[in-house]
């Protein structure tokens, strides 16, 4: 197969950037508008009958081949619930997962391809959504106008105003919502939390959120066929529909790595760790300012071609700071080895050699807390020794537990992780991909970068973090004078309105332009 030019494949991205650009000036009148329009669509009547305590539960999952496999053993796996329907736009997926579900359960569950055609069914009580990012907010919309309660994956939105959207659909249809940022039920990262604000480690305004795991290419940039079992129109969805349509060799997954359908390490791994970092620090909001540096690098030296072009268009490499007033947020991915690379710090709370290091560490004036795993977290004294420690079991299953317990009490008050929670959450990844996207062609020396991040008011030392991200890279054989990464700029935010400050580009990435018929409603119109 003949490489093709990045530049080639990025028309349609722009293209849609400058479309973004135009339709945008509805977008911050209703995020401050979001109740304006109290009645469901005619077609869509919500169903107020919800399953009394001692009723079987019985629930559609929709996307079962990656993550939405956690859900069906989730589901099959509490006494409680049934799995009566499940939908993938992969019809082999789909028929494949029905028979291990008829094993499981002795019972199989309806398949369908469009989630519609689910929700006109109306055989089922709640909804759970593992589809990939940018089919999450329309799928939860849907649901909840549909009568049903809901379990969106992370992020729950592609990006703002998709999550302000869910916030406003499920306060007006008054239905049950967990995001699935697994770690809010995780006893562990609930003693720490209290732990932190109790004063356990002094006064704590800082955390670092981590994501160093090993991502290794995703394949050479090209022109690549459709499964034949899928229905790529559908699949696109909300997504523009793209020509080539498929520009990456595997099909399922890594879409993740590109930006039409999902929103790179910052936006998978990310949520659960700057959901953790905003618990820890107790900031219920979004930051005033952001700024992201990074970029995707590397893979022509593990290809061993220069010339190589790699499918993906997400930063794989990138550091984003965010700026909460009192506090800071600072979120770093690694997606290059870190086995020599993670620093002095990580190494003595997370371990020494390979293997992922990821979590989210608290700074006190005391010590230190690091979250090391979704059931574990350590407390550091200001030497680095271990003094104390939370764990946990079961943090999924607990997940999916509070989830039907919520359905069943009908209680919102009782879910650990509600649409406001996950909304806020997914924001920190869209926010520091915004400053990035848009710095992306500022390919910075060294240099540059320090003279901009020693300006940006931080509780972090912004220049040490740049340069073990330099110590890191070159370890890796990165030439950044070859491949410099790119500067984002700093975006100032109002987070009562949720838009930028004095910025249209940054504003134009709020939302996107969405395909007729895959329209996510504005927050007062859903």
């Amino acid at each position: 197969m003949p490489k093709l030019n990045r530049r080639h494949f990025s028309s349609v991205a722009a293209s849609a950037l400058a479309v973004a650009a135009t339709s945008r000036q509805t977008y911050a009148q209703n995020a401050n508008d979001q109740n304006a329009n109290d009645q469901a669509p005619n077609d869509q009547a919500p169903n107020d009958q919800a399953p009394g305590p001692n009723e079987q539960i019985e629930v559609c999952i929709v996307g079962v081949n990656s993550r939405g496999m956690e859900h069906v053993r989730g589901f099959n796996k509490d006494p409680r619930t049934t799995i009566r329907a499940i939908v993938d736009v992969d019809r082999e997926v789909g028929q494949k997962r029905a028979e291990k579900i008829l094993e499981v359960q002795g019972k199989k569950p309806e398949v369908f391809v469009d989630v519609r055609e689910a929700l006109e069914s109306g055989t089922f009580d709640v909804l759970s959504c593992a589809t990939p990012n940018h089919w999450h907010a329309l799928c939860g919309i849907w649901a909840m106008q549909a009568g049903k309660d809901v379990y969106i994956e992370k992020p729950i939105s592609h990006n703002i105003h998709e999550g302000r959207a869910l916030v406003a659909a499920s306060a007006k249809y008054g239905r049950i919502f967990q995001t699935g940022t697994q770690c809010r039920s995780s006893t562990a990262c609930a003693d720490a939390a209290k732990f932190i604000a109790d004063g356990g480690i002094g006064e704590c305004n800082f955390a670092r959120g981590l994501c160093y795991k090993r991502r290794k290419s995703i394949g050479a940039l090209g022109d690549y066929p459709v499964p034949s079992n899928v229905d790529f129109e559908l699949w696109s969805g909300p997504a523009p529909y793209t020509d080539p349509k498929v520009t990456r060799k595997s099909f399922h997954y890594d879409w993740h790595w590109q930006r039409h359908y999902g929103n790179g390490d910052l936006g998978n791994q990310g949520p659960h760790q700057t959901d953790v970092a905003r618990w820890g620090l107790g900031v219920n909001r979004h930051p005033e300012s952001i700024i992201s540096y990074g970029c995707r690098l590397g893979y022509d030296i593990e290809r061993k071609d220069p010339d190589y072009v790699d499918a993906g268009d997400t930063a794989n490499t990138e550091v984003s700071i965010y700026d909460y007033g009192d506090k800071c947020l600072v979120f770093e991915t690694r997606g290059l080895d870190v086995t020599e690379s993670a620093g002095p710090e990580v190494d003595a709370m997370f371990g020494k050699g390979g293997g992922n290091k990821i979590g989210v560490i608290f700074y006190g004036s005391e010590g230190y807390v690091a979250q090391v795993s979704y059931d574990r977290c350590i407390v550091f004294d200001k030497d680095m020794k271990p003094t104390k420690e939370f764990k946990a079991r079961n943090v999924g299953d607990a997940h999916f537990a509070n989830f039907i317990d919520a359905v069943q009490s009908r209680d919102a008050a009782s879910i650990n992780a509600d649409a406001l929670t996950g909304h806020l959450s997914a924001a920190v990844s869209h926010l520091g991909n915004i400053s990035y996207y848009l710095g992306e062609d500022n390919h910075s020396s060294v240099d540059e970068i320090k003279k901009v991040v020693s300006g940006i008011k931080s509780l972090d030392n912004n220049i040490e973090t740049l340069e073990q991200t330099i110590a890191h890279l070159e370890s890796n054989g990165v030439d950044l004078n070859k491949t410099p990464l790119s500067l984002g700029p700093k975006l100032n935010f109002d987070p009562e309105k949720e838009t930028f400050v004095d910025n249209t580009a940054a504003d134009a990435l709020l939302t996107r332009v969405y395909r007729e018929g895959f329209e996510v409603p504005s927050a007062d119109k859903v």
